[in-house]
């Protein structure tokens, strides 16, 4: 039996975080990211979009309120990432970042792509990342698949997209 493949254009639509304090979450996900408030649902869950979409991330409180984050040695999120259209627009991120003094945990160069890594106020992992053209990708010999690297990042470069 031949394994079934998902469709090319099907692609992760969101992401819904437990959060323990909503404002405390807005103040990082609208605030410092810029993404817009779209509905709230009662006093317990926010919506949040880029671009007027319904949403792309859900904060809630219905069981977190409160709670401490979840042990770092435990099975869950490992992080998710928030994709940028191009090296300037996760310049113009990074730049807002580091203006408010918010820690960072690294920055990778993948070949493929250019990652900030993150984490959100309740210790959610956040990758936010810009893709290169396909062209670009490093290829295996065999011309299949990607050969992704994980490099330093130089950040002074990509901060240079916005001065």
């Amino acid at each position: 039996m031949e394994t079934p493949r998902v469709h090319p254009e099907v692609r992760i639509g969101h992401v819904h975080l437990k959060v323990a304090d909503i404002e405390r979450a807005l103040r990082f996900y609208r605030d410092l990211l810029g993404f817009e408030v779209m509905q709230w649902y009662g006093e317990e869950a926010v919506f949040l979009s880029a671009g007027g979409y319904h949403h792309h991330i859900g904060l809630n409180t219905w069981q977190s309120k409160g709670a401490p984050p979840a042990p770092e040695r435990s099975a869950g999120l490992y992080h998710f990432a928030i994709l940028y259209p191009d090296r300037k627009e996760l310049a113009k991120a990074v730049k807002r970042l580091l203006e408010a003094g918010y820690p960072l945990d690294g920055a990778s160069d993948h070949g493929v792509s250019e990652a900030i890594y993150l984490r959100d106020p309740d210790g959610n992992g956040v990758e936010l990342y810009r893709d290169r053209p396909q062209k670009e990708w490093p290829r295996p010999e065999s011309g299949r698949g990607v050969a992704m690297v994980t490099r330093p990042l130089d950040l002074g470069g990509l901060l240079a997209e916005v001065g």
